[in-house]
Formats: C-alpha cells, structure tokens, sequence
C-alpha cells in the first residue's frame, strides 16, 4: 500500500480498488508487513494518549491516565488483537469467495481487508486525543465509510456482479461483527479479571 494507493481511498475509491486487483503482490509477507504496520496506529495513540494527556467521558471532566505498565500492557493486547482480527477477516474472506464467484487469492483478500479497514485504522490517530464522544464520533465515521470501501470493492476485486458484491459484503460484515462482539467479551475478561486498568491522577 503506497501513499498514492492510500490517498486514493479517499478521492478515487474505484480507481483504488482497480489498482488494487491489478497490483503485483509478491506474497503473504509484504501484505502482512502492512498490516503489521498499520495495525500500530491506534494501538500507539492510545499509549500516548492514555498516559500523557488522560481519558475522559465529556468535555471538561475529571481527566484520569492510566499507569505506564497498565498502558504498556493494554496498547500490546489491542494491536494483537486487532492484527489478529484483520488475519481472520482475511481467512474468511477467502473462505467464503467461492460461495459468491469470487476466485481471488488469499494475498488479495487481504489486501482487501487492509484496504478497507483502512480508514478505521487510521481512525485511531483519535486516541491521542482520548475523550470519548470523540472517539467515538471518529469512529462511526470511519466504520461507514471502510462500509463504503468494501461494498465498492468487494465487485471489482472479486470479479463478480454486484448483486453477488452486496451479499457477499452482508456476510462478511457478519463475520466482522461477530469477530468484534467476541474481542469486545475477551477485552471486558481481560480488564476484569488478569490485566485490570491501573489508573492515576
């Protein structure tokens, strides 16, 4: 995923998702690098902004961080659990295309799960900013639009006609949203029970 790959997400999402059919990968390696990377976004942001500027639920309230160790620990468990979220939507992803017609391989799948989950990972850059209306405000946009990114991309990548592209989309955003409600479930067992939050100030 270049720059110019990335900036056209935003301006030229079909020619981006063209670009990306056509793109030469040159194996699971270089897409799981990306994904790799990308993955540290949010999970960074919410490090600094957790520690350094301090959570709070509204405009003005009391502003409480978390200790450094407390911080350390849940900023490494949302980047493996959001890389690990990203490689099972990419499992499925294949795993499913045959029902619909679709005969991508693996790379592409998730390439295309990269891509569109594209603007919720950059989404996290919120965290540094770590108020929650906020984040969450910049969150539901960027769920809607990598919706939009997938419902555009699912047809060009895939090769198939869009009415297949919108059922199949139906299923994986399923997936996806079982896949969340699962990590929302192990997160709240995590913080209750083996990793509590430590708070500070």
């Amino acid at each position: 995923m270049t720059l110019k790959s990335m900036s056209e997400l935003f301006y030229h999402p079909s020619l981006a998702m063209q670009h990306l059919r056509d793109e030469q990968l040159k194996g699971t390696t270089e897409v799981l690098f990306k994904l790799a990377l990308l993955a540290l976004i949010p999970a960074a942001s919410l490090f600094v902004g957790t520690t350094q500027i301090g959570w709070s639920l509204i405009l003005g309230g009391d502003v409480v961080k978390l200790s450094l160790i407390s911080a350390i620990n849940s900023a490494f468990a949302f980047y493996l659990a959001t890389c690990l979220a990203l490689g099972v939507m990419s499992f499925a992803i294949h795993w499913m295309e045959k029902t619909y017609g679709g005969h991508a391989s693996l790379e592409r799948c998730m390439n295309l799960t990269l891509y569109t989950a594209a603007p919720l990972l950059l989404s996290g850059f919120a965290g540094l900013y770590p108020m929650l209306w906020f984040c969450v405000a910049v969150g539901m946009l960027a769920l809607a639009y990598s919706t939009y990114l997938l419902f555009t991309g699912v047809p060009i990548i895939m090769k198939i006609p869009e009415e297949r592209g919108f059922m199949f989309c139906i299923s994986i955003l399923t997936v996806g949203l079982i896949i969340l409600v699962g990590l929302r479930a192990a997160t709240v067992f995590l913080w209750s029970t083996m990793t509590p939050l430590a708070y500070i100030g």
